[in-house]
C-alpha cells in the first residue's frame, strides 16, 4: 500500500519535517505546497538531488492540491515565525495571520476529494485545530495538532538533563494549551519508576524553576536563530507515523475534549483512524484547575464561527 503524506508550509519547521521524512524513506510519496513557488521548487529539487546518496526513494509532488485526493496525511506548517519576534513571548501573535491562512488552505482542501487525517503544527495550535476541523467537516478525530507533544518532550529534556538520565526514562505530561498557559502535570511525571515529587524532595529539585524552564524553551530556541524546527517536527512526524503504523501508542496531543468543550492537549491514543481512544488521567484538583484555566483561555481566542460541539 502507497503511503503519502502532504506538507502544507513549507517555512523551516515543513522543510525539516520533510527532510526527516525523505531522508528516513518514511513515505512512498511526498507533496509539498507553499505560496513562495520559488522556494518550494527549490526544496524539492534539493531533495531530489540528494535521493542518490540515501537508501530510499520518495516521489515528490509540487503545489498541486489534487495530489491530496489519495494522501493519507496531511500536515500543516503554515504560519509566519516572525511574528512571534517580541519582548514577551506569545504565540497568539500569530493568530490573524494564519488564522487567515489556514483559513484558505482548509477551505482548498476541502475543495479536494481529501479524506485522510489532519496534523496540525500551525499556531496558536489548538485554535487553528478547531479552523481546520470546522471548515474541512472532516470527523473531530482525524483533526489533530501535535500540541504539547513537543513541551512534553521539553519536560523529559529538562527533568532529564536534572537527574542525568536520557529523557527517554522519563515518563509525564505537559497538558493544556501548546502556549502560555500549559503546564507540567508533575502528578504524572516519574523517572525509573520514582514520582518526581519523591525525586525532588531527596535530590533537592525546583520544580518550579524546572517548571519555567520547560514552558520557556520554544522562546530560548527562537531568541537564539529566530525560528525552532527541530524539536516541532521530530514532534510532527512521530504523530504521522502513529498515524500510518496504526500505532496505538498514547501521545499528549492537540484532540477534542467533549468535558471541556474545545481542542487541547491531553494524552489520546492515536492510530490510523486518528485519536482512536480518550485516556482519562486521575488529576489532582490543582492541575484539574489550572486545565480548566487552560481550556477557557482557548476558548476565549477561537475566532467567532467557529463554535466547538460533538461530532
Amino acid at each position: 500500500m502507497t503511503r503519502k503524506v502532504a506538507i502544507i508550509g513549507t517555512g523551516n519547521v515543513g522543510a525539516a519535517c520533510a527532510h526527516y521524512i525523505v531522508s528516513s524513506g518514511f513515505v512512498d510519496d511526498l507533496v509539498m505546497i507553499d505560496i513562495n513557488e520559488k522556494k518550494v521548487q527549490a526544496d524539492a529539487l534539493d531533495f531530489e538531488d540528494a535521493m542518490a546518496n540515501l537508501p530510499f526513494h520518495t516521489n515528490i509532488f509540487v503545489n498541486d492540491y489534487s495530489q491530496l485526493d489519495d494522501t493519507d496525511v496531511i500536515i500543516s506548517a503554515v504560519g509566519k515565525i516572525k511574528l512571534q519576534d517580541r519582548v514577551e513571548p506569545d504565540r497568539f501573535a500569530e493568530l490573524d495571520y494564519t488564522s487567515n491562512a489556514v483559513t484558505d488552505v482548509a477551505t482548498k482542501i476541502k475543495a479536494t476529494k481529501f479524506n485522510g487525517k489532519i496534523v496540525v503544527i500551525s499556531n496558536p495550535n489548538d485554535v487553528m485545530v478547531s479552523i481546520y476541523q470546522e471548515i474541512t467537516g472532516l470527523p473531530k478525530a482525524h483533526v489533530m495538532g501535535t500540541g504539547t507533544l513537543l513541551d512534553s518532550a521539553r519536560m523529559k529534556r529538562a527533568v532529564g538533563a536534572a537527574l542525568n538520565v536520557d529523557p527517554r526514562s522519563v515518563q509525564g505530561y505537559n497538558l493544556g494549551e501548546h502556549g502560555n498557559s500549559q503546564f507540567t502535570a508533575w502528578s504524572t511525571v516519574k523517572v525509573l519508576d520514582q514520582s518526581i515529587s519523591q525525586l525532588a524532595e531527596k535530590d533537592g529539585l525546583d520544580l518550579d524553576k524546572l517548571n519555567d524552564d520547560i514552558r520557556m524553551g520554544g522562546f530560548t530556541v527562537f531568541s537564539g536563530k529566530k525560528y525552532t524546527n527541530y524539536g516541532i517536527s521530530t514532534a510532527a512526524v512521530r504523530l504521522t507515523l502513529a498515524i500510518l503504523n496504526d500505532a496505538y501508542i498514547e501521545l499528549p496531543v492537540s484532540n477534542f475534549r467533549e468535558e471541556y468543550g474545545v481542542y487541547l492537549s491531553y494524552p489520546a491514543i492515536v492510530g490510523r483512524d486518528g485519536i482512536v481512544k480518550q485516556i482519562q488521567l486521575d488529576l489532582p484538583q490543582e492541575e484539574l484547575d489550572k486545565l480548566q484555566y487552560s481550556a477557557d483561555y482557548i476558548k476565549s481566542k477561537l475566532p467567532e464561527g467557529i463554535v466547538e460541539s460533538d461530532s
